[in-house]
């Protein structure tokens, strides 16, 4: 599968120590995983919004959506120092920790969300939702967007096309067009989607496939972070269920937060998923994840199935997931996502203004894109244009990466600790990254 912005060998500018790990890692590791940057990082240490590499050069980490409240936050480190020198075991003996967690976990969730089960990863949380979503409707039938990542379980990455086309998409998937009011125009984003959504289902029942569920990334990350408008979510969550399908908002990205405006992504939409799947931030870098789910969706799969995962829902992982609702709430991140986000938004609009192959520039709370065209009149994706913006950055000591179907949008998805002084930063290397690449 080919990456924007991978490391590719021979190029990039190593020194012979990292050319080293380079050929361990090929030797050891196996031909399957990707470095990011045509020159690779080699990161020793994290804190805050910073990341160090072997030189104790100071990279601003704009990107790292796994870290979510900061690299190393003391208060989760301390959660999980605390709970491993205690207790570590699993969801088949009563234990308090995993209880006070899902309180406190779905007491954030609008009230009809109000179970929750755990795993390990946001891919083996789409997972169990998928399984929930057959057992509940009968059908098998699963609907995504064009770019769509969920996963890399067998039965995930069968509905993650952003994968690529090495890896197949099942029989039983279909994809539809992103809600992108960039290139939609003047076009209803919300009428548009639910047209494909219907259209899609329909294909589904005329090749015999009951539909099962819509998954969405509440943000469209992986399709070129598509914020907006508002509210645009609720014709499609309609169509699926009138065709006897689940609503699954995957909020791997999305949540904790991050809009600034809303706990949950979907919240902005005003609708309420049937299942919401979390992953990569729940922990700030402790594999946990989860699915919070309707009851009467997951009734079926709980009488009929038999359901265990050795790690999920664990006394460590849940006390690093306490420390991170707590950090949220204590420090104000979501506000702050919110105020630095906007701050962040109007810096980079305005910055962008004078650039001729900027497209578009969106985003909300602390997650944002700049879209780059060779063109603006067809509106054509400049894909060479956003990666060597991406490298020069890096090189210029920021790191960011890449987001659409065509690898043409920056991805720009900082820590929620990010300051006004970080955004500032951001800027000007942006800005000088632009030039640089004009």
């Amino acid at each position: 599968m080919s990456m924007p912005n991978a490391f590719v060998p021979g190029r990039g500018d190593l020194s012979p120590e990292n050319e080293a790990l380079v050929a361990r890692r090929a030797r050891v590791l196996g031909p399957a995983y990707r470095l990011m940057y045509e020159t690779p990082l080699h990161l020793v240490r994290g804190q805050g919004v910073w990341l160090y590499d072997e030189r104790g050069r100071a990279f601003l980490d704009a990107y790292n959506n796994v870290a979510s409240i900061g690299h190393c936050h003391p208060r989760v480190v301390e959660a999980i120092r605390a709970q491993v020198g205690v207790l570590a075991t699993n969801t088949r003996y009563l234990h308090t920790a995993i209880l006070d967690y899902a309180e406190r976990l779905v007491a954030t969730f609008p009230a009809e969300l109000s179970q929750v089960m755990f795993a390990c990863t946001g891919s083996e949380a789409n997972d169990l939702a998928l399984r929930i979503a057959k057992a509940r409707t009968g059908g098998t039938g699963i609907i995504v967007t064009a770019n769509a990542y969920h996963g890399i379980t067998e039965s995930v990455a069968a509905f993650s096309p952003s994968l690529g086309s090495s890896v197949d998409l099942g029989p039983h998937v279909r994809t539809v067009p992103a809600p992108d009011r960039y290139h939609l125009g003047e076009a209803d984003v919300g009428a548009a989607f639910r047209a494909s959504v219907e259209a899609a289902i329909d294909d589904l029942k005329r090749h015999g496939i009951r539909p099962a569920a819509l998954f969405v990334d509440s943000l469209f990350t992986s399709d070129g972070v598509l914020p907006g408008p508002a509210g645009f979510l609720q014709g499609a969550a309609e169509a699926i269920r009138a065709a006897g399908g689940l609503f699954v908002a995957d909020e791997v990205q999305p949540g904790f937060g991050r809009t600034g405006e809303a706990m949950w992504g979907f919240e902005r939409h005003g609708v309420v998923p049937d299942m919401v799947t979390l992953g990569k931030p729940m922990g700030n870098g402790h594999p946990i994840s989860g699915v919070v789910m309707r009851p009467e969706v997951v009734e079926n799969f709980g009488r009929n199935a038999r359901y265990f995962n050795t790690f999920g829902g664990n006394a460590v992982s849940c006390a690093a997931a306490m420390a991170v609702l707590e950090a949220i709430e204590a420090e104000g991140l979501r506000q702050n996502a919110l105020e630095v986000g906007a701050h962040l938004l109007d810096r980079v609009a305005e910055i962008c203004r004078g650039d001729g192959g900027v497209g578009d520039v969106r985003g909300v709370g602390l997650f944002m894109a700049v879209e780059f065209v060779s063109d603006r009149a067809t509106r054509t994706p400049d894909r060479a244009r956003a990666s060597r913006v991406v490298n020069a950055m890096r090189e210029r000591g920021v790191l960011i990466s890449v987001s659409g179907k065509d690898h043409n949008s920056l991805k720009i998805r900082p820590p929620l600790v990010f300051t006004r002084e970080n955004a500032d930063l951001f800027a000007e290397v942006l800005g000088d990254a632009l030039k640089a690449t004009a």
